[in-house]
């Protein structure tokens, strides 16, 4: 492992400081842990064309990449959600390509959510966050819709089958709750959905079931009920957002032995530049989000300060939560993948001087 030694001045945010002292401490404490992921798990929403329309070309150059810099088995994210299936289509045909066997990778597949037939402009999930799409896609929460999620992923991967299955967006599905005894009826349709999860686990199809959501607490309300094996949590545990409360739960998810991935820990890109920020374009043109963009200039110039590029500072915490075993990254640039996996092996040496 690389080290980066940063010198600190007295710090304006006193959270940061914490931060970084957590950040230390954790990668102290990794170097004696086993893991059964690797640091990096590759994400996969820009073979769905996430914001912006790749070509082809483009997205084999980024899964060659994921495979030139992977040691051992190399991991990737998917869902069916993700451009209306195309990036589990492109992820299939880009590791076929690639002569990667089917042994060789573990591939996590969300389900939830099954391409159906384009009728609008644009998809109707998600609006003006999926480019260029040829097919829609809409969610389907219950036994039988798990089932259906699954075998069309595994034809839209084209030989390859996810080792790794959840539930994706239940937060979202149970968001669209009409009034309280609607609420419980959704509920009922994610239990049935694990109980799919159990039966393709138990018939030997998959090899570990979790969840994938926004809302953590979701997910913690699915952990009563359903045993399982990992969880995904994603715009919910950054350097931007880490309430307490979320941070005692993953303590537990450790202690009972689930294994939590961490995702979406820059926020859509706006931790490190871009003006989309949670799925969303915003701009300064309201408190909030005036707020949101003035947090980010304090967090850049306190980057600058220690030497630390803002994607460090974002992987690096992500990844150091006590409890977070391995962290999801997404690019659209085959050049950062590299980078990528060197900033989750970064240790960085702080010393923070007087205050």
């Amino acid at each position: 492992m690389k080290a980066h030694i940063i010198s600190f001045k007295p710090l304006l945010i006193i959270e940061i400081k914490d931060v970084f002292l957590q950040m230390y401490k954790r990668a102290m404490n990794n170097q004696l842990v086993s893991l059964s992921l690797p640091p990096v798990i590759f994400g996969t929403s820009a073979l769905g064309n996430l914001f912006q329309a790749l070509d082809y070309a483009d997205k084999l150059e980024i899964i060659k990449e994921c495979v030139n810099h992977s040691e051992g088995v190399f991991v990737f994210d998917s869902a069916g959600k993700y451009g209306a299936g195309l990036a589990l289509e492109t992820l299939g045909k880009c590791l076929k390509e690639l002569n990667v066997k089917p042994e060789e990778v573990i591939i996590s597949n969300k389900l939830g959510w099954i391409r159906t037939e384009l009728k609008t402009e644009e998809p109707t999930f998600e609006p003006g966050v999926w480019m260029d799409l040829k097919y829609d896609a809409v969610q389907k929460i219950s036994y039988d819709g798990i089932m259906e999620c699954f075998e069309q992923g595994n034809e839209l991967l084209n030989g390859y089958v996810p080792q790794m299955v959840s539930v994706h967006d239940p937060d979202e599905y149970l968001a669209t709750a009409k009034d309280e005894q609607h609420a419980i009826q959704l509920y009922q349709d994610i239990l049935n959905a694990y109980e799919a999860l159990n039966d393709l686990k138990q018939q030997g199809k998959v090899q570990s079931i979790g969840v994938g959501a926004k809302d953590w607490k979701t997910i913690q309300k699915i952990t009563g009920d359903v045993a399982l094996d990992w969880i995904m949590i994603a715009n919910s545990m950054t350097i931007k957002k880490h309430p307490v409360e979320l941070l005692e739960f993953i303590k537990r998810l450790e202690r009972e032995g689930v294994l939590v991935i961490n995702s979406a820990v820059f926020h859509s890109g706006f931790l490190i530049g871009t003006d989309y920020f949670d799925y969303k374009l915003i701009k300064p043109d309201t408190p909030a989000n005036k707020a949101l963009f003035e947090w980010r200039e304090k967090f850049f110039k306190l980057c600058k300060e220690f030497s630390l590029k803002p994607a460090e500072a974002c992987v690096q915490f992500a990844l150091n939560v006590p409890g977070v075993k391995s962290i999801a990254l997404n690019t659209s640039e085959a050049e950062r993948v590299k980078q990528n996996v060197d900033m989750a092996n970064k240790i960085f040496m702080l010393n923070f001087g007087k205050h």
